[in-house]
């Protein structure tokens, strides 16, 4: 897992404390404290598998005895009924930790495998996928690490990472050509500037600025067809906004370098996966 352990630990207990408060009224009340149970994390749909190590965490934090034998890893693709994993431990711990593992390993396996679908989608082109800043409050981390699992790329983790002129931007200093003006000589020399762009005109005013990367939004495909020939490849250029998977390959044809869709965090579907007692 290449996860800090501290920073999934604070999620886990989080989760944790929001689901179990003070006690499990059903399980604390109805299981004996020195039972023990085996249990199987099963595939109940196919996709790409993301968060094992996340959710199998989870249960130590409960049950320091607790035990798994791990078949399926990261980036594997699963399919109905195949075994990702056999855990033994505390039966009040695993009854007490299924949800929040089942949370965290279907909603971050749902995320690799909308990212892995559109990969797959836009094979063959230029263009690589990216996320967004449009992620869950607190799981930003793991969002964009089952991004890369998926095979996509990420983009900026938060506001300090690099320099984006969105429109709100431009339109409060009078202009691209002003706003960049304003950042260009208090950025570190390691700082990217990127720029919103709705037009072709703004698009040569953007590269003309001196953008590093430049942003084409909401264009349909001929336009950013005709911006990619426009900037000759003096900057980078990403495509946002209103892509879906049916006009993703489109898109990638237009011959941009980066296409950065927002679903893949803030609206995928959970990949179904279940965990049994036995």
């Amino acid at each position: 897992m290449l996860l800090p352990a501290f920073a999934v630990d604070d999620v886990i207990k989080t989760a944790l404390r929001e689901d179990i408060h003070y006690i499990d009224t059903t399980t604390d009340l109805m299981i004996p404290e020195d039972s023990r149970s085996s249990a199987r994390f099963l595939a109940k749909a196919e996709g790409v598998l993301c968060g094992v190590d996340v959710a199998l965490r989870v249960f130590p934090l409960l049950d320091p005895a607790f035990r798994a034998e791990v078949y399926k890893k990261d980036g594997d693709r699963v399919r109905p009924g195949e075994v990702i994993a056999e855990v033994e431990g505390s039966t009040r711990a695993l009854l007490k930790g299924e949800r929040t593992a089942l949370n965290l390993l279907q909603h971050l396996s749902g995320v690799a495998t909308a990212t892995d679908r559109c990969v797959r989608i836009v094979e063959g082109t230029r263009a690589s996928i990216a996320d967004t800043r449009k992620t869950l409050p607190g799981l930003r981390f793991l969002q964009k690490y089952a991004v890369t699992v998926g095979g996509g790329r990420n983009h900026r983790f938060n506001l300090s990472d690099g320099a984006m002129l969105k429109d709100n931007h431009i339109d409060a200093a009078g202009g691209i050509t002003a706003a960049v003006n304003a950042l260009r000589g208090q950025l570190g020399h390691m700082v990217k500037l990127e720029v919103e762009t709705r037009t072709l005109a703004e698009v040569q005013e953007a590269l003309d600025a001196g953008a590093d990367v430049i942003m084409l939004d909401n264009m349909d495909c001929p336009t950013m067809a005709e911006a990619v020939r426009l900037v000759g490849g003096k900057a980078l250029l990403e495509a946002s906004g209103g892509i879906t998977d049916e006009t993703l390959r489109a898109v990638a044809e237009t011959g941009v370098d980066i296409i950065s869709i927002g679903a893949l965090t803030h609206s995928v579907k959970a990949l179904d996966i279940s965990m049994k007692i036995r």
